[in-house]
Order: C-alpha cells, then sequence, then structure tokens
C-alpha cells in the first residue's frame, strides 16, 4: 500500500463510500481505484489527484498533503546514487534488499529522522 492510497481508502470508508460508486463517480474503474490504493499502481496523476480532491471536497492544506502524498507513492522507486559517497550506495542497496524486513515502528522511526 502507499501513503496516498491508504490516505484515499482511509477517506473513503469514513465517508461510507464504495469503491465502486467512487470509481463511478469519477468515472475510473473499479479496478484501476483498487490498485491505487492498494499499491499496485504507479502514483497518480495530478489531473486524478485533483479530481479526488474534489469528489472528496477536499480543499487547502489537505488538498496540499494529498498532493504530497501523491509524489510519495511510487511503488517502485530508483535511488540514483552516482556521484555520492561510498555510504549513500551502501545504505540505498540495503534498505532496497532488507526493507521487506523492517517492522511499522522501525519503518517510522526511520521516517522521522529523515524528515
Amino acid at each position: 500500500m502507499t501513503p496516498f492510497g491508504q490516505k484515499i481508502r482511509k477517506i473513503r470508508e469514513e465517508r461510507n463510500i464504495t469503491l465502486k460508486d467512487m470509481a463511478t463517480h469519477l468515472q475510473l474503474s473499479s479496478s484501476y481505484l483498487s490498485a491505487l490504493e492498494h499499491g499496485r499502481r504507479g502514483k497518480p496523476s495530478q489531473t486524478i489527484v485533483h479530481r479526488i480532491c474534489a469528489y472528496f471536497n477536499i480543499i487547502w492544506d489537505d488538498a496540499e498533503e494529498l498532493q504530497q502524498l501523491a509524489k510519495l507513492s511510487h511503488p517502485k522507486v530508483t535511488v540514483d546514487t552516482s556521484g555520492l559517497s561510498a555510504e549513500a550506495t551502501e545504505l540505498a542497496n540495503k534498505l532496497a534488499r532488507d526493507i521487506r524486513k523492517l517492522d511499522r515502528d522501525t519503518l517510522k522511526d526511520m521516517l522521522k529522522l529523515l524528515d
């Protein structure tokens, strides 16, 4: 799941909106919207983010947060460490190799460190 997908799903469930109803209103397929929520699709286009914000009537800071989450929600990331230190390259490779082994609390701690 991606940060964007997690947020969309939470909003949709809080408002008791079915995936099918949302997809119909946005003129998207249910399968695409489901894949977006579960992180099986790349980050959504700016247009889709705007349409989702309009659908949920999300404005100002909340809309900006959703746009930022969309930018951070590509499920297949490439990290270019060319020109960086050996430590940066090692870190990127170890993270790619071991990210599935990290528990949720460790991931949250690492995110705080990077923020």
